[in-house]
């Protein structure tokens, strides 16, 4: 294809896609911890299978929290998001418990003491990212294919539509021209659903939603939107896929319209620099996208265990900025201590705000009254603008 004109493809699934069953569960283990402190310490695992969901992983909190709560907490996470069938059910689901306290040498490393700030959870590297495609400033690819799921979920929770059943995946492929996303080239969704429906009124319900998300006009051709192309969906969710926590990592971030560091965020209190860092990096790029420096904006963040201070913080705004890419490093850091003790405090981290993120993507939503997407904020716009004097 001639330069600046091609084809970009982002999926999506949706709250009850195994994976993201394994990512709510744990998520909602996370604020369970954090609601009784906020200084606790998680990192969970979740396997999701026919009937039985396992629970793996280290805790460090308080001792009223126990084995029985977060079991049931498990199930309660199984029950919103609408599992009642006979493979997988939130009520009669075995659940197996293999959660044992935080490494002692975790700690050390991690904990503050004496002159010795928090250190990072981990060593690693992450990356942010943003971009003036949609409202949001996310890529348009991914923005559009959790759209479409969180539409047909909204459809299933209200009762309006009673056939449809939690698992749903989505996959759109959209034209670029200019560097520009300009209509959509195919769409793929497949939608769990009950025995007795036909597949032809799914088809004409999942293209209504399609279509009251993407923009007006970018609908793609008939014979290249597929619903269900293998023509039945009936069994889905944990019973028909073993699901994991953190498997869906490209679907929690930019669809592949940017890095992936590597870690995953369910599961995982705000110490580790897998999440918090992340929703850093996205903070801190959205705000230079937001304030008008750059088009587009990549940062990467990188950390070493026990150490406070990010080794490294790179801007790249991939030839769409307007302003110095060292100066604006310089400048956020500036703006934000990126210590992992300072990002938590700034977005304040160290509250139970993190179930809502476990599906349809933890960037491109809105910043909520309860503290959840604090990293969504555009506060820092106006600090920018002076910066550089826009």
């Amino acid at each position: 294809m001639p330069k600046g004109r091609y084809i970009f493809t982002s999926e999506s699934v949706s709250e009850g896609h195994p994976d993201k069953v394994a990512d709510r569960i744990s998520d909602s283990i996370v604020d369970v911890f954090l609601k009784a402190d906020p200084h606790a310490r998680v990192a969970l695992e979740t396997l999701c299978t026919t009937q039985r969901i396992v629970l793996a992983g280290e805790v460090r909190g308080p001792a009223s929290i126990t084995k029985d709560h977060l079991i049931e907490a498990a199930r309660a996470a199984v029950k919103d998001i609408g599992y009642e069938q006979d493979g997988f059910h939130w009520k009669t689901a075995e659940v197996e418990y293999h959660v044992h306290a935080q490494s002692a040498d975790i700690a050390v490393g991690v904990d503050a003491a004496g002159n010795k700030d928090e250190g990072a959870g981990d060593q690693g590297i992450m990356f942010g990212f943003a971009v003036n495609e949609t409202p949001e400033l996310m890529p348009a690819a991914i923005q559009y294919s959790h759209q479409i799921l969180k539409s047909l979920a909204d459809a299933r929770h209200s009762k309006d539509v009673k056939f449809l059943g939690p698992d749903a995946k989505s996959q759109v492929s959209l034209q670029y021209e200019n560097g520009k996303p300009v209509r959509a080239t195919s769409v793929v969704v497949s939608t769990q659903h009950t025995p007795d429906v036909d597949q032809e009124t799914i088809r004409n319900l999942v293209r209504k939603h399609v279509l009251n998300v993407l923009p007006k006009g970018w609908m793609c051709p008939e014979e290249d939107f597929y619903v269900n192309p293998t023509g039945r969906f009936v069994i889905g969710g944990p019973d028909g896929d073993t699901g994991l926590t953190g498997r869906k990592i490209i679907v929690d971030t930019y669809g592949g319209a940017a890095p992936h560091g590597g870690g995953a965020f369910s599961g995982k209190d705000p110490t580790k620099v897998d999440r918090s860092a992340a929703y850093a990096a996205r903070y801190l790029a959205k705000n230079v996208v937001a304030a008008g420096l750059a088009d587009k904006c990549m940062i990467q963040l990188s950390y070493a265990i026990g150490v406070s201070k990010p080794l490294s913080v790179y801007v790249d705004t991939q030839n769409t900025g307007n302003v110095d890419e060292d100066k604006l490093s310089k400048v956020l850091q500036e703006l934000m201590n990126l210590s992992p003790r300072g990002i938590r405090e700034h977005l304040k981290l160290n509250r139970p705000i993190y179930a809502r993120t476990s599906s349809y993507g933890h960037f491109g939503r809105e910043p909520d009254g309860a503290g959840g997407f604090s990293w969504e904020r555009l506060d820092l716009v106006g600090d920018l603008e002076s910066a550089f004097g826009v």
